[in-house]
């Protein structure tokens, strides 16, 4: 057994709430200032994430308990695997299992705004899940394999063959991250006509599960993105943080910007440009091989 993948999957796990707790508060902290008001400071995350974990458990049942732990496990499992160079086709099956605990947990609730909201995820799940099947397919195509060590270990950064499956996966993390105009299932703002939808009925402790799961997952959607850039030229680590950040800013302007749309538009509108952008990109990788390019 290679013990050396040991390091970053602990690595992984220690510091990814630290950047996510970064990342959040950026978020925080951009928002209020595109929205022209003071907001909240910005460590603000952090402090509510420790007020949740102090507050008694308040649970409608003991199965959506244990739902909403297997959402957190299995989303740092997903993390694991990827930084550990595992199969980034076997990262996603384990990430779409994490949201399918989630929203079982919902529907355990037998809420009506739960229900909706698990509902409304489920939807959002048919919308984005072509998409990271396609980008798994696109790093194979240009790089012959799914294991993530070989796909950091090219000359070339993924993203020169593959712009249109970057784009289509940079579309997507609009409905992973909860961003508007696709913050259809919950929010993290007070726009929402259901409530929280998704998370109205966890409470708690149990709700602080659930959010540092989703500090995880945020982490995890931000360094596949970076993963487009990296190669074996030390480099280009800084190159792919640099162009998450990016990326994450342009979320937060285009989550403060755009209404929420419908369900029916966010299918059609997702599987629309999964379409365009990724079926155009490997058509083009098809014929450029054909050509022996």
């Amino acid at each position: 057994m290679n013990y050396m993948i040991l390091i970053p999957i602990a690595i992984y796990i220690i510091f990814t709430p630290i950047v996510g707790f970064f990342l959040e508060g950026y978020d925080r902290v951009v928002s209020s200032r595109l929205q022209r008001r003071q907001g909240p400071p910005f460590l603000q995350p952090v402090y509510d994430l420790i007020k949740l974990f102090e507050k008694q458990a308040i649970v409608v049942n003991n199965l959506e308990t244990a739902l909403v732990l297997g959402f957190t496990i299995f989303t740092i499992f997903s993390g694991c695997i990827f930084f550990a160079g595992g199969d980034i086709l076997l990262v996603f099956f384990a990430f779409s299992l994490a949201d399918m605990f989630l929203v079982l947990a919902a529907s355990s609730a037998n809420s009506p705004y739960s229900s909706l909201g698990s509902q409304r995820e489920f939807v959002q799940m048919m919308a984005y899940e072509p998409m990271t099947l396609l980008t798994a397919i696109g790093f194979y195509m240009v790089c012959g394999s799914f294991n993530v060590s070989d796909i950091i270990n090219q000359d070339v950064p993924a993203i020169i063959r593959t712009p249109g499956v970057f784009l289509g996966y940079c579309f997507i993390l609009i409905i992973k991250l909860r961003k508007s105009p696709f913050d259809l299932s919950t929010s993290h703002h007070a726009h929402q006509e259901m409530v929280k939808g998704l998370t109205q009925d966890i409470a708690g402790n149990v709700l602080g599960i659930l959010e540092l799961g989703e500090i995880y997952e945020e982490v995890f959607l931000m360094a596949i993105v970076a993963l487009f850039f990296v190669t074996k030229n030390p480099m280009s680590y800084v190159v792919g943080i640099v162009a998450a950040l990016v990326v994450f800013f342009i979320m937060i302007v285009i989550d403060n910007v755009f209404p929420r749309v419908k369900w029916s538009n966010m299918l059609w509108i997702t599987w629309g440009v999964t379409l365009s952008l990724a079926g155009s990109n490997f058509l083009i990788l098809t014929m450029l091989k054909m050509a022996g390019i």
